[in-house]
């Protein structure tokens, strides 16, 4: 696979704001009536659209992420770094929303938390078995039971259930209707800005940064990374997060400094470099990881220029 070049990220654009959909709807289509849940996501998400929560932190610069992409493509060609079209024929559980419909891509990745993509994946067929795939009208009204029934070998089943099923709910009472599309528009005063999908869908209780970042990411196709215990582990052992960082405030920090165009193949790769890799995910452990190798081999790199750069400065007071 051909090594990406480097370009350098742009300042986030806004786009226009999609309009109001309803009476009960603020004019970004988020409800007025905020649970302290949902207005403290709100309000960390608005913390952060154009400043990192760590601005002081220099980590990754663009070079540091191209060579990790670079590297992590090398030791995993089967994984293909370029972003594929959501397809109707996926499951939305196992491809992380790579589905066009917005609420499936929501359930899927919603059913993807907290569990192996195996039973993730088994779950949302069972869910389609049991009422038909996408009949959110069945699913919103069906008994809390049938759905968590339904769901069991994902995991955490009467929690995801609850939180499926309000949901669709909430997104009936606020848009009239079982649909998130118009998250999808592309059209001049309907598309809206990244931050404004981000708000919506994070304003829905059980749907967080993680979530919601999937979803801009695979359905909407949105430059969005998403940080998820893999690429949280990562990231801690790169450099690229202070020590203090927890998993929301690293993706508030690595959304603005990974450049966009190598936001979908770093997520991707690193959670299968997460995945498979023996040596990085336990410290101590005798297996090799070559991101550990590549941290030793920059660092000894470092140690070098410092010590020229001191030789030559005690040169310059010599003469």
């Amino acid at each position: 696979m051909t090594s990406l070049s480097l370009r350098t990220k742009r300042p986030r654009s806004s786009s226009p704001v999609a309009p109001e959909r309803s009476a009960a709807s603020s004019s970004q289509g988020i409800s007025t009536t905020d649970t302290p849940t949902k207005a403290k996501k709100l309000k960390l998400q608005s913390s952060f659209v154009v400043e990192s929560p760590f601005p002081d932190f220099g980590h990754p610069t663009p070079t540091e992420a191209l060579e990790v992409f670079n590297l992590l493509s090398k030791a995993h060609p089967s994984h293909d770094p370029v972003r594929k079209p959501p397809a109707a024929s996926s499951n939305s559980a196992q491809t992380c929303g790579n589905v066009p419909n917005v609420i499936e891509s929501l359930i899927g990745t919603i059913l993807s938390q907290n569990t192996s993509g195996k039973n993730s994946t088994r779950a949302k067929i069972a869910l389609d078995a049991s009422f038909g795939r996408n009949n959110f009208i069945a699913i919103a009204a069906a008994p809390h039971g049938d759905v968590a029934d339904a769901i069991r070998s994902g995991g955490l089943a009467n929690k995801k259930a609850t939180t499926i099923q309000n949901v669709l709910k909430a997104i009936k009472d606020r848009h009239g209707d079982y649909s998130l599309q118009h998250l999808g528009a592309v059209e001049e005063g309907k598309r809206m800005s990244d931050d404004d999908i981000m708000k919506e869908l994070i304003s829905y209780d059980g749907v967080g940064p993680k979530t919601a970042s999937c979803v801009l990411l695979f359905c909407l196709g949105r430059d969005s990374f998403a940080v998820d215990t893999h690429v949280f582990r990562l990231s801690k052992l790169l450099g690229w997060v202070p020590a203090k960082a927890d998993r929301i405030l690293t993706q508030a920090h690595l959304d603005l400094r990974i450049p966009d165009e190598l936001k979908y193949g770093l997520h991707v790769l690193m959670i299968q470099h997460g995945r498979v890799c023996k040596g990085c995910k336990k410290s101590g452990s005798g297996e090799s990881c070559i991101l550990k190798t590549y941290l030793k081999e920059k660092k000894s790199q470092n140690e070098v220029q410092v010590e020229t750069k001191t030789e030559s400065a005690d040169e310059s007071d010599k003469t």
